[in-house]
């Protein structure tokens, strides 16, 4: 995996620098290049490390290929002039997006990219400063990226498309440009969740009962964290988890932590994810940014291997006939998927379609030799709240590769055909608002093929 396309597709101004003030020109070492203003539009400036900033992206994106220097930052140009027409307007509307909005935002991006590098630390690393300083560096710049997008949705909001639009659409590509569509599968799981004993949950509150006086007796909550915690997204950050809305956390967990005073401790309560403690670190109104301990029970080997040949005997009612796989979706699995039959949501998509790079390694290799209507043998795997458990796939669906169809693709189709009319329209929108818009362009820049007419007369 490329990190550095990664962070650069997150942050992807993350070598643009700031105009240099006097005193710091003159501080510039004698021939380095000082960064320049070469747009602006309304109030909202372009400089040309932001042009460069995404040049190096697509050059990496693209291994060094595709396209001449002068196209690529002439259609970069273009994109940075419809997103700063766009914040200017949101600017001339008053959009707001409240701080509170944006700490959230910038918190659900940060949880993405740590488990995409594996760690905060490794983040870190890569980047070499503290998941705090990233946050403060970067702050501006999602609150410019949602105003943008409020003002863009606020445009397309009534796009839609009719079924002879779809049609249409698709007929108007050519035969030879048709997309290739890869193979898809769609997959249904039944899983067993091994319980708990209670003696390990015993041992998990007396212990964190014993962090909770240390705390109360004076010692740092935040350090304790970072030592005992076992969420794997906070505890490098002292337990922090950044300023969250309701309906964003456990409603156990929000039940407790949004009636703590400022500095109070909570008691121990439990959750899907395990036991944890509370600490309240402020309240903005409906925000609230607290610390938590969390330790997570473990399950013994005995019970895991309950749970697998409970599958097994599960998979073997299947196969006799007195259970369909749906009908043992609902029956006895233990997985909140069970609430739509079992069916695996691909989380880029939203759908229960998955290529194969979509899937986890893990999965693609159990159910790569399955035909479709077989079940796999149980197989271990972590649940998304990070606890053991054994799941039997039931593979439901595979597609062969093959040109994009109405009768196999037509929702595919549909939204390719949505996107398309949203840009007509937001191209519309940007042809009207230039001629009320100040807007001055670097002359470099007069010879590029615009879209749009943005040198006016």
């Amino acid at each position: 995996m490329n990190y550095r396309i990664i962070i650069i597709s997150f942050f992807y101004l993350i070598f643009s620098g700031t105009v240099f003030s006097q005193d710091e020109q003159q501080d510039q070492p004698q021939g380095e290049l000082v960064d320049e203003v070469i747009a602006i539009v309304g109030s909202n400036i372009i400089l040309k490390s932001d042009i460069e900033a995404q040049y190096i992206q697509f050059r990496m994106q693209q291994g060094g290929a595709a396209g001449g220097e002068s196209s690529v930052k002439c259609n970069i140009m273009e994109s940075m002039l419809r997103q700063k027409l766009l914040l200017s307007q949101g600017e001339l509307d008053s959009v707001e997006v409240s701080d509170m909005q944006v700490e959230s935002e910038m918190d659900r991006r940060l949880r993405y990219y740590i488990k995409q590098f594996g760690s905060q630390e490794k983040l870190e690393e890569f980047y070499q400063q503290s998941i705090f300083e990233i946050k403060d560096e970067f702050r501006g710049l999602i609150k410019q990226q949602m105003m943008m997008e409020t003002v863009q949705n606020s445009i397309t909001m009534d796009v839609t498309v009719t079924p002879s639009e779809v049609r249409s659409f698709y007929k108007d590509i050519p035969k030879d440009s048709l997309p290739l569509i890869n193979s898809e599968v769609e997959l249904i799981q039944i899983v067993k969740k091994p319980p708990i004993n209670p003696e390990e949950r015993e041992r998990i509150r007396n212990k964190l009962l014993e962090l909770r006086k240390r705390v109360l007796g004076g010692e740092s909550f935040a350090t304790l964290a970072i030592l005992y915690s076992e969420d794997p997204g906070s505890a490098k950050s002292g337990g922090e988890l950044g300023f969250v809305g309701r309906g964003e956390l456990y409603p156990e967990f929000e039940a407790v932590a949004f009636n703590l005073k400022e500095g109070e401790v909570s008691d121990i309560l439990e959750t899907e994810a395990g036991f944890h403690i509370i600490q309240m670190i402020e309240r903005r109104g409906d925000y609230i940014n607290v610390r938590h301990i969390l330790l997570q029970p473990k399950v013994s080997p005995l019970d895991l291997m309950k749970a697998k040949n409970e599958l097994d005997s599960i998979a073997g009612l299947i196969e006799e006939g007195k259970y369909t796989f749906e009908e043992s979706v609902a029956e006895f699995s233990d997985d909140p998927s069970k609430n739509n039959g079992g069916l695996l949501i691909n989380p880029n998509t939203g759908t229960s379609v998955f290529e194969a790079d979509e899937l986890d390694p893990k999965v693609f290799f159990v159910i790569d030799k399955l035909e479709v209507g077989e079940i796999s043998a149980p197989v271990p795997f972590k649940t998304d709240d990070n606890k053991d458990a054994y799941r039997i796939l039931y593979l439901k669906k595979r597609t062969e590769p093959h040109k994009a169809n109405l009768k196999d693709d037509y929702d595919k189709i549909q939204m390719w055909a949505l996107e398309q009319k949203k840009q007509e329209v937001i191209q519309d929108w940007v042809a009207v608002k230039i001629d009320k818009t100040f807007i001055k362009i670097n002359d470099s820049y007069k010879d590029c093929e615009f879209a749009n007419n943005w040198f006016k007369k």
